[in-house]
């Protein structure tokens, strides 16, 4: 139980966190891998090298210490930190290796006269409430997908049924499940875990799903990263007939109903998850605002497909802009960087939308920075990220 000292104690740490939380973090994974190497495979090594991963363990580990009286401040940021535990398979016994990789970074960087023993026990105590809501509900959620139609715990194998390359560096991968049986229906914008054995090395990933559920297969789309070595091991070592193992869907970026109209906008490989919103939206008669930015259109997958969508369903319009001119053949709506204009003249007159947006950060940043100048209501505005989840403010 934590005490109000306790508390004190924590929310009395906040300004050491605001100037030196990453640091903090950085020496906690340097620990955590060094003393558990078994949780390796848990965490996207580039995004360690990037420095990424200790941003957003700072900014939650800051937002955690603030709020430690409110916690439903948080807002979103547990929800989103469950689903990606749950699409990782993090398990309870995880959460007493995590924390005394905390405890003993915390006396390492701030030293003994800071981190004095009623901090190190503020914080355990502070540390085991939070694994204790995390593991509670994600354990919640692992027994609901075990337990529901076509539904399984841990890792299942999947075989590839279909490999289709959308562009010059997304491919698509069609997976049905070994055993023949049905699988686990998902949300519109939902995500998958794929865990695969790279040279001998297991890895973890998760990747949108980009077709709408239909309960025997699921496909993913996967852009080929620059030195990305689960991307580039599915794209040149996965082939048809080969066998990866997945992890149930998850995520809270899903398309919720309603009859607003419904502007979905993507930059690059963000264009996935939005596949499935989109196939979802047209059941439906509210009108669609389908705009994608892309750098050209080599690497421009699915225009095809979202083009014969317009010709069928005059409630979609669809936008594209790309950074790079594709000539005549291949012309975009706009050239250049999507920007505030073009989405002035592309967004409905009305601005009581909803909007998805998702994408690389920056092109986020400015999405959400332009839907709200524009008038779009903030709380009709939606977004997820791939990787570590960060504030776009």
């Amino acid at each position: 139980m934590l005490t109000q000292p306790q508390r004190d104690i924590v929310s009395a740490t906040v300004p050491i966190l605001e100037q030196g939380g990453e640091a903090l973090t950085r020496h906690f994974y340097q620990g955590l891998f060094r003393d558990y190497p078994e949780v390796l495979p848990y965490f996207n090594q580039a995004h360690q090298h990037s420095g990424e991963q200790q941003r957003a363990l700072a900014n939650g580990v800051l937002a955690y210490a603030r709020n430690i009286d409110r916690l439903d401040a948080l807002g979103g940021l547990v929800a989103t930190i469950v689903n990606k535990h749950v699409a990782l398979q993090i398990r309870a016994e995880h959460y007493p290796l995590v924390g005394a990789s905390l405890l003993k970074a915390i006396r390492e960087v701030l030293g003994e006269e800071v981190a004095t023993d009623a901090v190190i026990d503020a914080w355990g105590a502070a540390y085991g409430q939070l694994a204790e809501i995390l593991a509670g509900e994600e354990g919640r959620i692992y027994r609901q997908q075990a337990s529901a139609p076509g539904g399984w715990s841990g890792a299942r194998d999947f075989q590839v049924v279909g490999k289709v390359a959308e562009s010059e560096e997304i491919t698509s991968f069609l997976m049905a499940p070994v055993d023949g049986k049905a699988v686990l229906a998902f949300a519109p914008g939902q995500y998958i875990g794929v865990v695969v054995n790279v040279d001998g090395v297991p890895m973890r990933r998760q990747y949108s799903l980009s077709a709408a559920s239909n309960g025997q297969t699921y496909r993913i789309s996967v852009k080929r990263e620059p030195g990305g070595k689960v991307s580039n091991y599915l794209h040149d070592q996965v082939h048809l007939d080969g066998v990866v193992q997945l992890t149930p869907p998850s995520g809270q970026f899903v398309l919720a109903d309603g009859d607003k109209p419904l502007v979905l906008i993507s930059g690059g490989v963000g264009i996935t998850p939005t596949l499935a919103m989109l196939t979802q939206a047209l059941r439906g008669k509210r009108p669609v605002h389908f705009i994608h930015a892309a750098r050209n259109h080599g690497v421009h997958a699915f225009r095809a497909q979202i083009d014969a969508l317009a010709a069928r369903h005059p409630q979609l319009k669809r936008h594209y802009c790309y950074a790079e001119h594709g000539g005549p053949e291949h012309a975009p709506d706009a050239v250049g960087l999507l920007g505030k204009a073009q989405l002035a003249q592309w967004l409905p007159a009305s601005r009581d939308v909803d909007a998805y947006f998702l994408g690389p950060q920056p092109f986020m940043r400015a999405v959400k920075g332009y839907l709200r100048e524009l008038g779009v209501p903030e709380n009709q505005t939606h977004h997820e990220f791939f990787g570590p989840a960060s504030a776009l403010n």
